[in-house]
């Protein structure tokens, strides 16, 4: 009876499980459709991949700024900096100027992952910078903006615009400068400062008709978590040193390779340092010392150890000597200096003194002669005498 019991238990489980899987395939139609149908989230993420090819979500992800937690974070400082693209330094974000060999600069992947619709890019607002969908910026409203030329793009639909940009209407020449958008954060886990770029917006530089000074506008900010995928695909060559493209545009930016004149701090007043200090040599130190104390922020807030006061002491004294020797030396160097002027006055005085003494003798000389000529007058006795022989012989 314990056997019959089983043998119907499991005719009647294994009869329940056909009619589900009979039920489910007239409903989809296959009996695998419920595991290959996937949800709506799954669906967008497809269609996101498909249109940024290369570039997957997986990657987004392992590319993106990892966030410290607002309980670590113990400081923060955000600062806005100027790169020039005439520095040296930063030049790689300019060249090259036109497309070679596949080789883009900097504004030509911007422009042409913003005309894809690949990513978006928020206003500038003048040091009010929010990254929220309220603030997107329109691609085409931008575009006519600016009078860059454009047309609608294969596959371009009202929901997802996209626009074709010809090589020679993308303003490359013309952005001569990046603002970014730099987050300075002191995290008490590793107990050290890191400097992430969080944004960037490239400049355009434009004169008038009439050949005055440049003007320059912000086009947008692009934020650096949705452009750093894309930046890790292109090569760029740091200096003219090493012609072997070593670093990508996410190192040239993760590593801090840029240099760039702080213009702005984020204030409660949100005044530039140009507006705070109207003097140029007020500015430029103020800009050293902020930048100063950012680079000690983490040093300073720790008490040294023993090796670090005896090689700071250590230090401290060898620049004491140094200091010592150098003046030193220039103390010798005076001292011969002052030795050589005596050398050099020496023939001087001497010459000084036969000159003297050439005077001296003459001067006795010319003495010595003139009572000679003092003497010679007594010479008038012969004459007194021949007037007295004449005057004798007168008498006689």
């Amino acid at each position: 009876m314990k056997a019959f019991a089983r043998y119907t238990l499991a005719s009647v489980a294994m009869f329940a499980a056909m009619t589900q899987v009979s039920a489910q395939t007239t409903d989809g139609g296959s009996s695998s459709s419920s595991i290959v149908r996937r949800g709506g989230a799954d669906r967008s993420r497809d269609k996101q991949q498909e249109a940024s090819p290369g570039v997957t979500e997986r990657m987004q992800q392992r590319f993106a700024t990892q966030e410290t937690s607002d309980a670590d974070k113990m400081w923060m400082r955000v600062i806005y900096r100027d790169l020039k693209l005439d520095n040296p330094k930063n030049t790689p974000l300019y060249y090259p100027e036109e497309v070679v060999d596949g080789q883009e600069n900097l504004f030509r992947i911007i422009m042409r992952l913003v005309a894809d619709n690949r990513m978006p890019v928020y206003e500038y607002l003048d040091g009010k910078e929010i990254f929220t969908d309220q603030y997107k910026v329109k691609v085409s409203d931008m575009l006519d903006r600016f009078h860059v030329l454009y047309s609608p793009a294969k596959g371009s639909s009202e929901k997802n615009p996209k626009y074709l940009i010809e090589e020679a209407d993308v303003p490359a020449n013309e952005v001569l400068s990046y603002f970014v958008l730099e987050k300075w954060e002191f995290d008490s886990r590793t107990n050290k400062t890191r400097r992430i770029v969080e944004a960037i917006c490239p400049v355009l530089h434009r004169s008038d008709d009439f050949g005055g000074e440049a003007v320059r506008y912000p086009m947008f900010w692009v934020k650096m978590d949705n452009l750093r995928p894309y930046l890790t695909q292109q090569y760029i060559f740091v200096n003219d040193d090493n012609n072997l493209p070593k670093y990508t545009y996410a190192d040239y930016f993760s590593r801090n390779m840029y240099d760039g004149d702080i213009y702005k701090t984020r204030n409660l007043a949100n005044k530039s340092m140009m507006q705070l200090y109207p003097d140029p040599d007020d500015r430029q130190r103020a800009q050293d010392s902020i930048q100063n104390r950012l680079e000690q922020f983490d040093k300073k807030l720790w008490v040294p150890s023993r090796e670090e006061v005896i090689a700071a002491r250590e230090a401290r004294e060898a620049a004491e000597e140094a200091a010592a020797a150098a003046k030193d030396e220039e103390a010798a160097i005076a001292s011969r200096d002052g030795d050589a002027e005596a050398d050099e006055e020496t023939p001087k005085k001497e010459v000084r003194s036969t000159r003297s003494s050439r005077s001296r003798s003459k001067a006795t000389s010319s003495s010595k002669a003139k009572p000679k000529k003092k003497a010679s007058k007594p010479k008038a006795a012969p004459k007194s005498s021949s007037s007295a022989t004449k005057s004798v012989r007168r008498r006689k």
